[in-house]
């Protein structure tokens, strides 16, 4: 791969899912969950896909290891175009992008040994002998923190943070390009979370791994994210450098989601702001701007036409009155209750914590 290549892009992905078929088998209605995103993952990088649940992470991660096949748009790993593969060829391209699942005892098959998960991929992705496996089996353990001797244990007998290690064993046995890590961490207790974060960054500086990491969890994202896509209703609102995103988040969704991020100390109140409304239903979103429904700076340009992602100086942004927001924002006399700095330093306080587990755990 050349060394200006990304390592995974995508093209105006799009994934509708059809619902309430009648009795000839008509298709009503559709979910529209991942509707045109697009993205670009560097090599050795990672980049962070936030949102609330329901908005298209999960379906954008499968579609881009082609578990779903995209309705629209273009998957290219490396200088390899994934979308319209034959099955043959997209089986040979499988050993460069692999997935770490949110549930590590979901996504392990109960009636197979550790060993034997392991044996699996290299089998399958890599001309090992079979008499070299076993030595290969004990070294991927080992290089996430299990011992030799976990290869003849069954998924049932580990914890959940030692399946999750097991899981990224299993996607580091191919050899892979792009780990794709699907809140690889969320249902795993908080010192847990840490050791897992560890391995996954040591791994990405020994092995130049790239990944692209979806969760919720804005301190955990501050900690690991080289760049940041903000999710909404299927579509991408906001992406760019992380640091850029977490000081100076330029749409109102982003904003919202920072000053969510709850403070670890009690003593600190920082502004919060409460999106009014629910979150409208992926078979019928809002016409125009899909956060108008929800946003305090909406206007009848919002609701009539759809903003499209462009670029605002390193940050690609699909909002009709950013700039607006952010003159506001800087005049002090006319500046809102809440603050652009409240999402800055809930976040920020956040990862700090976070930061400070991760090195008690070194």
């Amino acid at each position: 791969m050349n060394a200006t290549t990304p390592a995974l892009r995508a093209e105006g992905l799009v994934k509708h899912f059809p619902v309430n078929r009648g009795l000839l088998g008509r298709t009503r209605a559709v979910v529209r969950a991942v509707d045109g995103v697009s993205l670009t993952l560097q090599a050795g990088q990672t980049l962070a896909v936030v949102g609330e649940s329901g908005c298209g992470k999960s379906t954008l991660a499968r579609m881009l290891l082609r578990l779903i096949e995209p309705d629209q748009g273009r998957i290219h790993l490396g200088e390899t175009e994934l979308t319209g593969l034959p099955p043959e060829r997209l089986r040979r391209q499988r050993g460069r992008i692999q997935m770490v699942f949110q549930d590590p005892y979901g996504s392990l098959n109960p009636r197979m040994t550790a060993g034997d998960i392991l044996d699996e991929p290299l089998r399958l992705h890599t001309r090992l002998s079979p008499a070299e496996r076993p030595a290969r089996v004990a070294q991927l353990l080992g290089r996430v923190g299990l011992p030799a001797d976990a290869a003849r244990r069954w998924p049932h007998e580990f914890s959940g943070g030692q399946r999750q290690r097991l899981a990224i064993a299993r996607a580091l046995a191919a050899d892979p390009e792009v780990i794709v890590c699907d809140e690889p961490v969320s249902a795993l207790d908080v010192s847990i979370q840490a050791q897992i974060l560890n391995l996954l960054a040591d791994l990405q500086r020994d092995f130049g791994l790239a990944y692209l990491f979806i969760s919720h969890d804005l301190s955990v994202v501050r900690q690991v994210a080289d760049s940041i896509a903000v999710m909404y209703l299927g579509q991408i609102v906001e992406t760019g450098p992380a640091t850029q995103v977490f000081e100076s988040p330029a749409h109102p969704y982003t904003r919202a989601l920072l000053r969510a991020v709850p403070l670890p100390d009690p003593t600190r109140r920082g502004p919060r702001a409460i999106l009014s409304g629910d979150v409208p239903s992926p078979i019928s979103p809002p016409s125009g701007c899909r956060f108008h429904t929800r946003c305090p700076h909406a206007d009848e340009t919002c609701r009539d036409t759809a903003p499209v992602l462009q670029d605002t100086g390193g940050v690609s942004l699909a909002c009709w009155h950013a700039a607006r927001i952010a003159e506001s924002d800087a005049a002090p006399a006319q500046a809102p209750a809440h603050s652009i700095s409240g999402s800055s330093t809930r976040a920020q306080a956040a990862a700090e914590a976070l930061a400070r587990l991760q090195a008690a755990f070194r």
